[in-house]
């Protein structure tokens, strides 16, 4: 009689036991390996989809495996809460960002618990809570402190739609990276992390961080863009004021005709007043500065600019340069000013097309045919120097350092190394983040809130309509206060930070999420220090662990923590795609994991999740693979069930007598397996792992049963088979392995078990060539293991490509098996 499957009564069952007995609890111990395993924590938006149930279900098959081999693993779970969808909700529904994102927190904790997680609870972190964002305040503090906090204003990215500052960052294909809303730009006092101190150091340990996937590292790289240069002062004509540039390309420097200024370069104003085209000017600079930077500088965008109405000299050749405002160059970047060089710039040659400007070749190509009158783009080419005067002749990449070198002995510049990295502006003008902890005073200026005045606490006396910017300002108790330096009236810093800051540190409040007088506990922060595996989404690789990097860096320098670095590898999963799309609840292809659980069960969701692609690729959704998982593990727990009754009670394992071909062939696939599925674990090829293990356990339905339950090297052979594949199952599937291995005769739990280990000597494949005959005839050859059953010759022989080819659409009458010799199919 077949056994069910009964996953709705088994994972309730093992889900009570665990927290019941508190399984997953960790502690520090010093007398084992630590090991910590981290998945990036999530917004607590309500519900939980698929997408996500992948990225915990690898961190949680991590977790296990490292338990069972023995290592100390610390694998905690947390909310990263604050942030705009509450504000949103609290618009739409009218309930308050508190009572929406705790509500979500607790269905969404109860979903994650009905996965079988191995989250140790005790460790929850919700960055919402004051006791944790106290210690963000306290952050903030200790950077104003030692001038890395601080406020200047600036052009910003603003989102209209969610009225509020956006890093660089957050800023994608020119739009919100929350609501996709048009970003333009604004000029407003912000808050600034100095993350630019910190540029060189982040770059330098890119190199170091070798358990990161490359294409991250290169996009930080990127992100932080490092250039070396030279930094040349351009005399105004007529001035005793100098226009300075940066530039990589000294070897052009003797080709600059004109000169092109960001239209919010400071000196701007001062060279367009009293000029004829000054208010012309004005109009043009102030319709630039609203319009997006990334479009502004794309490639096909066209090049606009107006003349300044004055000149700068060349301080090589002393010719005068006009000096023009272009829509294509940046404040930011360099110096907001550029030499430009028509004929080998690409940008400056279109510029220079549109507005007739002069120019002038100073780099010429092998065969002598680059001409101003003949080119139709830049020369941008390696080259031999023209037309530079004592540097002429020389080659283009030597002259770079010749004409540097020139211009620091004559004191017009000098070299340096400039970044692509701008400071974080940290300012957000939203409720639901931490408040910046800063007054003004009429008679004391700006200052910091002290210590023992946070957490600045959130009121919760506000009104939320959707308008108006932050509802802070609206809120009477928490903007009045007293200067704590005079005693005068002052009012408090309506801003609130940005919410990556919550989630730079998370991972170190972890180690000792309940200790109230430190944002950690030193000596825990160094007993579980690096994160060793981080798991999380690839589209974090320049936001999240950007900043999180930097926070380490700066908690370091504080004397708080001993690490360099955050995370020592990083796993970056590829996304779940379900209807050609990402899953997303924005776009309305999510599967809530209630959608399988109801009908197959966790461990089937998270047995799909992780088979049906490896971790770092896309898994396209599929209903007949979640089906396909549901049957696998149904037929295994029908195997176990089938013969636990005689298995359980046998303590006598009797498999080093000599054993008929079909167990010993099983019990050398028990020990392959184990092999396999170890080493494709170790490499995070967990869907490769779980094929192994289903070929196992097909190897195990080969074995005839019948009139066997009583044969002892049956038994033996058997009980090792099926003990191991719970074992090795185990960190996919949890719950219906806790179950089998109780059925197996044994207690509770699996996660306390050691990892089975192998023998190399039995797992050794030997091989035999199999002659293929068709009607007595020899049509092939093909090799099999040593031992495998006459059923799975049978079924590789009329699987082979070629006996297929030459069978066609003939029905094999019979198939003869000759052990490990011959197979002769007749049709």
């Amino acid at each position: 009689m077949s056994v069910k499957y009964e996953h709705k009564e088994i994972e309730p069952k093992w889900q009570h036991y665990w927290e019941d007995h508190s399984t997953f609890k960790v502690t520090e111990d010093r007398a084992k390996p630590k090991y910590y395993c981290l998945e990036m924590f999530p917004y607590p938006s309500g519900r939980i989809h698929m997408g996500h149930v992948r990225n915990y279900a690898i961190g949680d098959v991590i977790a296990r495996y490292k338990t069972m081999r023995g290592y100390n693993v610390l694998h905690p779970m947390g909310w990263d809460s604050f942030g705009l969808p509450a504000e949103n909700a609290a618009i739409d529904k009218g309930v308050h960002p508190a009572v929406w994102t705790y509500e979500n927190i607790a269905y969404m904790r109860e979903q994650l618990k009905k996965m079988g997680f191995s989250y140790d609870w005790d460790r929850e972190v919700t960055t919402c809570d004051p006791a944790y964002y106290k210690w963000n305040q306290w952050f903030f503090l200790k950077m104003y402190e030692r001038g890395l906090a601080y406020k200047r204003r600036s052009s910003v990215n603003w989102c209209g739609s969610c009225e509020t500052v956006l890093a660089n960052e957050q800023v994608i294909d020119e739009r919100c990276w929350r609501c996709n809303f048009t970003v333009e730009q604004k000029e407003l006092d912000q808050w600034f992390f100095k993350i630019t101190d910190y540029a060189e150091g982040l770059l330098s340990w890119c190199d170091r961080l070798s358990g990161w996937p490359e294409r991250v590292l290169t996009m930080q790289r990127n992100w932080i863009g490092k250039s070396q240069g030279v930094e040349v002062d351009f005399p105004l004509a007529d001035s005793d004021n100098s226009i300075r540039i940066f530039t990589t390309r000294p070897d052009t420097i003797f080709g600059a005709t004109f000169m092109s200024l960001a239209p919010e370069h400071p000196l701007v104003e001062d060279l367009i007043k009293g000029t004829e085209t000054g208010t012309e000017a004005r109009n043009f600079i102030e319709r630039i500065r609203h319009q997006d930077r990334i479009i502004r500088t794309a490639v096909d965008v066209e090049k606009e600019g107006i003349f300044t109405g004055r000149y700068a000299i060349n301080p090589l050749t002393k010719d005068k340069m006009p000096v023009w405002v272009a829509n294509f160059v940046l404040m930011e970047y360099g110096t907001g000013a550029i030499m430009a060089v028509p004929t080998h710039d690409q940008r400056d040659f279109e510029f220079a097309k549109k507005y007739n400007l002069p120019m002038k070749v100073v780099i010429q190509n092998a065969e002598g045919t680059v001409s101003v009158d003949t080119m139709t783009t830049a020369y941008i080419e390696e080259g031999r120097l023209v037309n530079s005067g004592q540097f002429s002749d020389l080659n283009s990449k030597e002259a770079i350092d010749k004409i540097a070198e020139y211009i620091e002995k004559e004191g017009l510049g000098k070299r340096t190394v400039n970044y692509r990295i701008r400071d974080w502006g940290v300012s957000r003008q939203r409720y639901w983040g931490t408040p910046i902890p800063v007054i003004y005073c009429e008679r004391c200026d700006t200052l910091p809130v002290p210590e023992n005045d946070i957490p600045v606490l959130l009121p919760r006396d506000v009104a939320f309509t959707g308008k108006g910017g932050s509802p802070l300002l609206q809120s009477k108790e928490f903007v009045e206060t007293k200067c704590h330096n005079c005693g005068g009236i002052a009012r408090r810093e309506t801003d609130t930070m940005d919410t990556f800051v919550d989630s730079s540190w998370y991972f170190l409040r972890y180690t000792s999420p309940k200790t109230d007088s430190s944002p950690f506990e030193k000596g825990s922060v160094s007993y579980w220090m690096n994160v060793d595996q981080y798991i999380g989404g690839i589209e974090h690789a320049v936001l999240h662990l950007l900043y999180a990097r930097f926070f380490t860096k700066v908690l370091r320098d504080l004397g708080l923590i001993q690490v360099d670095e955050p995370f020592r590898n990083l796993l970056t999963q590829g996304m779940v795609i379900k209807d050609g799309a990402k899953m997303s609840k924005s776009k309305g292809n999510v599967v809530d994991p209630d959608y399988i659980i109801e009908p197959y069960g966790a461990d089937t969701a998270r047995l799909f999740a992780l088979f049906a692609a490896p971790p770092e690729r896309d898994l396209d959704w599929s209903d007949r693979g979640v089906e396909g998982a549901y049957r696998f593990l149904s037929r295994i727990y029908r195997k176990v069930a089938e013969l636990s009754t005689n298995i359980k009670d046998r303590t006598d394992l009797e498999v080093d007598r000599e054993l008929p071909a079909d167990l010993r062939y099983l019990r050398k696939s028990v020990h392959q397996t184990i092999r396999k599925v170890t080493d494709d674990i170790d490499v995070f090829h967990f869907n490769t792992a779980i094929s192994f293990i289903m070929e196992l356990v097909n190897a195990i339905y080969l074995i005839p049963v019948e009139g066997r339950t009583g044969d002892r090297l049956f038994l033996s052979v058997m009980k090792e088979a099926l003990e191991n594949v719970v074992l090795l199952l185990s960190p996919f599937a949890p719950h219906i392995s806790e179950e089998m291995w109780g059925m197996l005769g044994h207690g509770p739990s699996v996660l306390k078990l050691q990892w089975p280990s192998y023998n190399e000597e039995i797992a050794h494949e030997e091989e035999r060539l199999i002659v293929i005959q068709i009607n007595g005839k020899v049509r092939g050859k093909i090799k099999i293991p040593a031992g495998i059953p006459e059923e799975e010759i049978r079924r590789r022989a009329l699987s082979d490509e070629r006996i297929n080819g030459l069978i066609g659409d003939k029905v094999p009458s019979k198939v003869f098996v000759v052990q490990e010799k011959l197979v002769n199919i007749v049709v």
